[in-house]
């Protein structure tokens, strides 16, 4: 049955759909934990994230995706996806966020979707976008990415009321950010390094009493910025990105998707700018998600499942039986 749209807005029933998707994916990853074959581990949470897309009534068109036509031979920038019955929509996918952190069995891995109404998400092409993200409850501009790094740090604890030295950043630990953590440490805030997966380090900073992160800060993936824009639009919190185009063919590439000043400031509302659903679900146990847990043939997973529209968040526990012939039940 085809599945239509209200008032505008996404079907509800597309959120139990989503959920379905990266559920797949996730149990398909899952399987190749701490193997060390990144490659195998990515191929089977696409693989399996395709097959569910394509039993959605959605007439879906990936803008975030594995890369470009050219690139990426499933799910790629452009392809359609879906039965090709319902709404027309926009499809941001990371079948396997942190390939590194599944193939040596680390905290933190994901599979993760977003979907919104056409024209809803930033089309970000695949390359390096600054990023500075806060949770919600503060007033809009507190933290600016063209402020100095001990600024925002001060203003973040001053709308918090605490001292520096209660705040925590999250960055990703790579040699390109060794000057961030300096000024970072230096202004008296605490950092935590991850090895990978920055859409969770954002989403943690919109629970940071559980979390411990306050603030978000540096340089990753341009789509799982957008996807986690997508994920703050549902829960609350402020995000600004900007690309980073290392030659001229990436800024070329950009222009080709609609980005023609490569020196924008991206803001939350630009880069997801309409209803939409949000679904990550664990594939490691980390601090968002418990992982897929196999026992014979059944497998458990968890998933979180946010919608903008009407600001809900479900958490889903979910049992399957038989996945040793089928991903998904």
């Amino acid at each position: 049955m085809a599945l239509e749209t209200h008032n505008g807005g996404l079907e509800r029933v597309l959120v139990l759909e989503v959920a379905r998707v990266t559920e797949a994916a996730a149990i398909a990853a899952a399987r190749f934990r701490g193997r060390g074959n990144e490659k195998a581990a990515d191929k089977a949470a696409v693989d399996a994230m395709r097959r569910e897309l394509a039993l959605c009534d959605i007439r879906g068109t990936v803008v975030i995706g594995e890369g470009e036509m050219d690139e990426a031979p499933m799910l790629y920038i452009g392809e359609k996806v879906g039965s090709g019955n319902g709404p027309e929509v926009d499809i941001a996918v990371d079948p396997l966020e942190g390939t590194t952190i599944c193939a040596k069995s680390m905290p933190n891995s994901l599979a993760v979707l977003a979907i919104s109404e056409r024209g809803g998400l930033l089309h970000a092409p695949d390359m390096y976008m600054n990023k500075i993200a806060i949770g919600p409850g503060y007033p809009d501009g507190v933290v600016d990415l063209d402020a100095p790094h001990i600024e925002n740090i001060q203003n973040l604890a001053k709308a918090k009321g605490v001292p520096v030295s209660e705040i925590t950043a999250c960055i990703l630990d790579r040699p390109r950010h060794a000057e961030l953590i300096k000024a970072v440490r230096a202004a008296g805030a605490g950092v935590q390094l991850i090895p990978d997966g920055d859409i969770a380090g954002v989403i943690w900073t919109t629970d940071p009493r559980e979390t411990g992160i306050d603030i978000y800060m540096g340089s990753g993936g341009a789509p799982e910025g957008v996807l986690a824009a997508a994920a703050l639009r549902c829960i609350g919190g402020q995000i600004q990105g900007r690309l980073m185009p290392s030659n001229a063919e990436e800024t070329a590439r950009a222009a080709k998707m609609g980005i023609t000043d490569i020196n924008r400031k991206f803001l939350l509302e630009d880069m997801a700018s309409s209803d939409v659903i949000f679904s990550a679900t664990g594939i490691t146990d980390g601090s968002l998600l418990d992982g897929v847990q196999f026992n014979g043939d059944f497998a458990e997973t968890e998933t979180v499942v946010m919608r903008s529209k009407t600001g809900t968040v479900r958490r889903i526990k979910t049992s399957f039986r038989n996945v040793g012939t089928r991903y998904i039940g």
